[in-house]
């Protein structure tokens, strides 16, 4: 990743221990082999070793299942069934593709990956006062900031790191090698403002649970979840432009779209308001997408956990 004293910061060392070590070995080893396939190899790879996690990680199957049961009360059991198999798959394809990072460039990424809806990302650009970049775990969220990032479009992008350092490392600069620069989230109040003042674009995974001390809730899939209303907060302190990019598989080209579309600002007279109705809104986005192509989200991800105050899990 490129030294970039304005937004570049040491991260904190962290203590290496012999299990890190062996992961490292293992997972680093299977990253760099993959990397030396074939796309159309490594993909197949990857599906199979995927498709087979379906069967034999029982814990995940029984989430992405519960979740679906949740957004999609009235499908039978084999549409449910159907459509987290090919998640799985969509997650092989995904880890094929990062692997083979370090070989792309700008005269190759659209091999991967197409734009559509560019302009309306310019438009925000144009603004001039940094772009918010609301994206979420959908097809390929990987590819996004960094295909972007290979046309010249940097994104500063939230990540949480890694348990095992030694991995969080590789991983790192593997999303860096187009000039993508994490932002830690425990400091990404200050990192993202300070790269929003300088008109820069900052992603933010719209689809996570959060703490309550965390986010707000708002309607996602009929049901309250608890929300970041990072984006929302930055944009009216800052100005900044809201643009909504989701990676999304096409089958039939064989390759990724990039797609843009661009975001309204609903104002209110009291600002919490405001902040809540813009984040209600965001999410609302995200779940037209899903529900367009349910197959490409991450259901695996307890996204509901969450609750108000006094009321029960939703998980057994």
């Amino acid at each position: 990743m490129p030294a970039d004293s304005k937004s570049t910061e040491a991260a904190p060392l962290r203590p290496v221990r012999f299990r890190h070590r062996i992961e490292y070995a293992a997972g680093a080893g299977v990253l760099r082999l993959l990397g030396l396939l074939p796309r159309g190899a490594a993909r197949l790879a990857c599906g199979a070793i995927a498709a087979g996690s379906y069967y034999i990680w029982p814990r995940l199957r029984r989430v992405g299942l519960f979740n679906l049961r949740l957004a999609f009360p009235g499908w039978t059991e084999r549409q449910r069934r159907r459509t987290l198999f090919e998640t799985f798959r969509g997650f092989g394809r995904m880890m094929a593709d990062f692997a083979s990072f370090p070989r792309l460039n700008r005269d190759n990424i659209g091999q991967v990956m197409v734009y559509e809806g560019f302009e309306h990302y310019a438009r925000a650009q144009a603004h001039g006062k940094g772009v918010i970049f609301l994206t979420a775990h959908f097809g390929n969220w990987e590819l996004s900031s960094f295909a972007h990032g290979m046309h010249g479009h940097t994104i500063n992008f939230t990540v949480r790191p890694m348990d095992n350092p030694l991995l969080d490392r590789i991983i790192t600069r593997y999303r860096g090698l187009s000039g993508g620069r994490p932002i830690d989230k425990n400091d990404f109040a200050r990192r993202a403002l300070q790269a929003l003042k300088r008109g820069e674009a900052v992603g933010v995974l719209m689809d996570t649970n959060m703490l309550p001390d965390e986010g707000i809730f708002v309607e996602f899939f009929g049901r309250l979840a608890c929300t970041t209303s990072a984006p929302a907060r930055l944009a009216r302190k800052t100005g900044a432009t809201l643009v909504l990019g989701l990676t999304l598989w096409d089958a039939e080209l064989g390759k990724y779209r990039l797609r843009f579309q661009p975001v309204d600002w609903i104002p209110a007279e009291d600002a919490e308001e405001e902040i809540r109705l813009n984040t209600a809104n965001f999410t609302r986005l995200i779940e037209d997408a899903i529900r367009q192509s349910p197959d490409q989200w991450f259901w695996v991800h307890r996204r509901w956990k969450t609750r108000p105050p006094g009321e029960p899990s939703l998980y057994p």
